[in-house]
C-alpha cells in the first residue's frame, strides 16, 4: 500500500491514479472547495472517508505538508519500458526523459510534473540508487505522476541501448558537453539524459550518449539544480519539435 497526500495529488490520484484509492483520510475541520470537490468525487466511487486529527495526518504522511487530506492506495505501478515509448501525448516525434541517480524526491517530483508539461511521452528511472515514486515525489509532481508513465529499470545503460535500438538519439545534458542546446538537430526520437544532482551523468551513461547537451550560461555558479536544467532543455526540444507538426 502507498500513502498519497496533498490536494492536486490526492484529485489525480482519484482521477487517472495507476493504483486504487482504498481510503481517504480528512483532517478535521478541513474545508474548502476543493476538499468538497474531493469528497464529491469519493462519495461517487464510493471510496470510504475518514476524518482524524491533523496529529494522525502528519504521522501518516510522515510530515505537516498533506493539506488535510491523505489517501490509503494500492502501491504505485510502474509502466513498462515500451508503454513510455508508444504513450505519444503531443509531440511529432517522441520524447523520452531519463534519469540517471537523481536522489531527491523534491527534484524527482518536479521533474515528472516538468516532463509532463512539455510533452514527454514518459521517464525511465534506474531501481538502484535513486529515488523512486513515492508520496512526497506524488505530491511534488502535483498528481502529474499519475498522468505520466514512469518506468523502473534495472540496467539504465541497456535500457538506453535499447532505446537507441529503437531509433532514439541520446543526449545527455553534461556542463561540458560540446552541443549548444539552441543549435542541435533533435530531427528524430529523442531521450533527453539528466545526471544526479552531485555527480551529474555516470561515466558509463556518458559513454553511451550520442551527444552531450550544454546548457549556456553567465554566472559564476557551475550548475543548474536538474529539474531547472531539464526544464530549459525540455523547452527547447518542444519548440523545436512543435514547428514540425
Amino acid at each position: 500500500m502507498q500513502i498519497i497526500y496533498g490536494i492536486h495529488a490526492v484529485m489525480e490520484a482519484m482521477r487517472h491514479g495507476s493504483g486504487a484509492i482504498k481510503e481517504l483520510i480528512v483532517a478535521a475541520g478541513r474545508g474548502g472547495a476543493s476538499i468538497q470537490n474531493i469528497l464529491a468525487l469519493a462519495s461517487q466511487k464510493a471510496i470510504p472517508v475518514v476524518i482524524k486529527d491533523r496529529i494522525y495526518l502528519n504521522d501518516m504522511a510522515g510530515c505537516k505538508r498533506h493539506q488535510g487530506i491523505v489517501a490509503l492506495c494500492e502501491a504505485y505501478a510502474y509502466a513498462g519500458v515500451d508503454d513510455v515509448i508508444d504513450n505519444r501525448p503531443t509531440l511529432n516525434n517522441s520524447l523520452v526523459l531519463v534519469l540517471n541517480g537523481v536522489t531527491d524526491p523534491q527534484n524527482l517530483g518536479a521533474l515528472i510534473r516538468t516532463a509532463h508539461c512539455l510533452g514527454v511521452n514518459g521517464i525511465i528511472i534506474p531501481e538502484n540508487r535513486a529515488a523512486a515514486v513515492t508520496a512526497a515525489v506524488v505530491k511534488a509532481s502535483a498528481g502529474a505522476a499519475h498522468r505520466t508513465p514512469v518506468a523502473q529499470v534495472v540496467n539504465l545503460a541497456r535500457t538506453i541501448e535499447y532505446l537507441q535500438e529503437r531509433g532514439f538519439w541520446i543526449y545527455g545534458a553534461d556542463a561540458g558537453g560540446d552541443t549548444d542546446i539552441e543549435k542541435f538537430d533533435d530531427n528524430g526520437p529523442v531521450a533527453l539524459v539528466m545526471g544526479s544532482e552531485g555527480k551529474g551523468l555516470s561515466p558509463l551513461v556518458r559513454k553511451k550518449c550520442d551527444f552531450l547537451l550544454c546548457i549556456p550560461m553567465v554566472g559564476v555558479v557551475g550548475s543548474l539544480n536538474v529539474s531547472v536544467a531539464a526544464g530549459i532543455i525540455l523547452y527547447e526540444i518542444l519548440k523545436k519539435q512543435g514547428r514540425r507538426k
